[in-house]
């Protein structure tokens, strides 16, 4: 029998169609309508459900809904064509949540955002670039001109060129340049348009392997019953639903480890009195600092608690009303510790009224206090609260940062009619040294408010390396300073990689914008240097807000400061009176809900910089999974979280997601990193000042 040349093109056929079947997502297609709120509740969302639902029943699509985020695993998305976000708002998703959501898009999924879609997931950046644009404001709901930009697409053809309708008007931030524009609004058809002349209100891009249709437009509860309204958001579905397949083995983004895997293992609890930092050594032995003078010794092979040193610090004040906070507030081991034994103390000694950097032997299990190196110090006020930094690192190349506190009061001065009020202590009058942040955090020739960087030498002298923010020999200025601009550095970290340095900046206590007057209201601030740099204080906060100049013999407020020149003009400064440009903040937020950073949550705060970290420096057999490889961690000894930050090549911000989100953290004061690769938090305890139950010592591993 003759075989036909066509039977082998058919067969090849046949083989394309059976596996372009197999990545169907469902025989009929389906799309998921998700409606959660976190902020903002639209009225309209039951009758944008209902529109959806009977656009599906007419156009041959089944429509499912749900307003819970445990939804978004990846067994449940994959047999959608499209996912529609109706008008969700705030923090919808967490953790593996928005990786089921990244892998879903990128398998060839399909995204429709209307309108308050952009209103979320602000610390999620892979979102914002789907989405194409983020909230930003909006003014009264009115009448306007929407002009079609694009003719072609399914969710404009028919649309009248100009579409007079009434809805809630977006202004947008962060908008994606890729977005390819469908619909813009003509600023001059209504009041409060704040993007110019090509105001986009609705667009499309094929995004990370799938399409993303957004429309700004659907505030009302009558555009769901609006013809041309409905028209234009099936033909926005209908391009996001595509052919209805996928192929999960494009996906990309990794799902992070269950936290299962992962158990908080005490190794002392209960004996720690104010603890505030620990060191490992080579072999995993663990000092640990308190601030009234001890220093702790943990072994790793007995897993008995011994004294290894004591200081004698300031730690109390005698006058009435003040806390001090001063006493041993930082200790780190060399880089060479195998070598030459050295354990480097930030302190506070009693007889003399300064902040102290010393270098000491630790021998027999011992620190040997005869062996103190007196490597740098400064003044510090005493008998006032508050802040006093004092945390120690290493970079890759054995440079030592230490951070130091600002050494000024924020709490109004008694007695008097005009006082700082939570802002800026910006009071420089005679008598008043205390209450102005100026003669130290802005002081370009003080050492407080500072994080400082030196290479420290063999005899315990120092060098300056090159790239300190003021070089040596600038007048007015310190070279030792690498970071100015501090209030509160209380816990730092480099990245061992690239030298990044992170801190944690604890800061004021404002809970009210007087935008026009005095100033923003307090924000704490996980901040980044990729190299030395002014971040701000008490000129600005959080992303450059600026705060304003203030008389405190008047009451009378002068012009805010301008981040690109700041000047300090204070009768107490003795530095340069022109700063660096002020650079902001990595991360910052306040008391109350973040927009940027919706994630950290609510209440008091007090921000804390854990390591980056890097599996291929640690042990196989005890390291975390490569999945947090170059991810940075901050924490949060007051709202008790610990949260791992993606950043891309550059550094940039990504996204931020809860590491061990279950689990209690008993007001960790320093997270850092052994050599074993494992987590070992320091735990000072739910009481202030005090020897709390809780207080400890917990090693974090990992089980495969």
């Amino acid at each position: 029998m003759k075989k036909s040349k066509f039977l082998p093109i058919l067969s090849l056929l046949a083989i394309i169609s059976l596996a372009s079947c197999s990545n169907k997502r469902s025989d009929t297609p389906r799309v998921l309508v998700f409606s959660k709120t976190a902020a903002f509740y639209h009225s309209s969302i039951p009758v944008g459900v209902k529109a959806l639902q009977s656009l599906g029943l007419k156009n041959g699509f089944g429509v499912d809904t749900t307003t819970s985020s445990n939804y978004f695993q990846e067994d449940s998305l994959k047999k959608y064509a499209a996912i529609i976000f109706l008008n969700t708002t705030g923090d919808l998703l967490s953790g593996n949540e928005e990786i089921a959501l990244e892998r879903y898009i990128q398998s060839g999924g399909g995204y429709v955002g209307i309108h308050a879609a952009s209103d979320a997931e602000y610390d999620w950046t892979w979102y914002g670039n789907m989405v194409g644009a983020y909230f930003e404001s909006h003014p009264a709901q009115q009448d306007a001109n929407i002009i079609v930009n694009d003719t072609t697409h399914l969710a404009t053809k028919g649309i009248p060129s100009t579409w007079r309708r009434f809805d809630e008007w977006y202004n947008f931030k962060k908008i994606n340049p890729d977005i390819k524009v469908l619909l813009s609004i003509d600023e001059q058809s209504y009041q409060g348009g704040k993007n110019g002349a090509k105001h986009p209100m609705s667009w499309y891009h094929d995004f990370d392997g799938g399409r993303a249709f957004y429309t700004e437009l659907g505030h009302t509860d009558e555009s769901y019953a609006d013809p041309i309204y409905l028209k234009h958001i099936l033909g926005g579905i209908k391009y996001a639903m595509g052919d209805n397949t996928g192929n999960y083995k494009k996906a990309h983004s990794v799902f992070a480890p269950e936290e299962s895997h992962f158990t908080k293992t005490s190794l002392i609890k209960g004996t720690f009195f104010e603890p505030t930092e620990l060191t490992i050594l080579p072999n995993l032995d663990v000092l640990v600092a308190q601030r009234r003078g001890e220093i702790y010794l943990y072994n790793n092979e007995s897993k008995k608690l011994k004294q290894a040193g004591f200081l004698n610090v300031y730690w109390k004040t005698e006058k009435p009303g003040v806390n001090a906070e001063e006493g041993l507030m930082g200790i780190k081991v060399d880089p060479d510790f195998d070598k030459n034994h050295f354990v480097y103390v930030f302190y506070s000694p009693k007889d003399t009224s300064v902040n102290r950097l010393s270098r000491f032997t630790f021998e027999k299990d011992s620190i040997d206090l005869k062996t103190e190196k007196v490597i740098l110090q400064f003044y510090s006020q005493r008998d006032i609260c508050c802040h006093t930094g004092g945390s120690i690192a290493f970079d890759a190349n054995k440079n030592l940062y230490v951070s130091a506190g600002d050494n000024t009061t924020p709490f109004d001065e008694a007695g008097q009619k005009y006082v700082t009020r939570g802002y800026a202590p910006l009071d420089d009058r005679p008598g008043h040294e205390q209450y102005d942040e100026r003669r130290s955090s802005g002081n370009t020739n003080d050492l407080r408010g500072k994080i400082l960087r030196i290479k420290v030498k063999a005899d315990g002298t120092y060098e300056i390396p090159e790239g300190n923010l003021f070089p040596k020999g600038t007048d007015k200025a310190r070279p030792e300073i690498y970071v100015m601009g501090n209030r509160n550095p209380y816990r730092i970290s480099v990245d061992q990689k690239n030298g990044n340095l992170y801190w944690g900046e604890v800061g004021p206590d404002s809970d009210v914008d007087s935008l026009d007057s005095r100033g923003p209201h307090g924000y704490d601030e996980v901040n980044q240097a990729r190299k030395a740099g002014f971040f701000g204080w008490p000129f600005f906060i959080g992303n450059n807000y600026p705060y304003h100049a203030y008389d405190y013999a008047t009451g009378k407020s002068g012009p805010a400061f301008d981040p690109a020149k700041p000047i300090n003009n204070s009768r107490n400064n003795t530095g340069l009176t022109e700063l660096p440009p002020a650079q902001p903040a990595f991360i910052w937020y306040p008391y109350g809900v973040s927009p940027e950073f919706p994630s950290v949550g609510t209440g008091s705060r007090t921000a804390m910089a854990g390591p980056v970290y890097y599996s291929d420096l640690y042990p196989s057999s005890t390291r975390y999974p490569s999945y947090y490889d170059g991810k940075f961690f901050f924490y949060e000894w007051m709202r008790g979280f610990i949260k791992a930050v993606s950043m891309n090549d550059k550094g940039d911000f990504v996204r931020m997601e809860p590491f061990m989100g279950h689990t209690k953290f008993n007001a960790a004061i320093d997270i850092e990193v052994g050599p074993d690769g494992r987590f070992y938090v320091l735990e000072y305890g739910t009481g202030w000042f005090s020897k709390n139950e809780d207080a400890g010592l917990v090693r974090i591993d990992y089980k495969k």
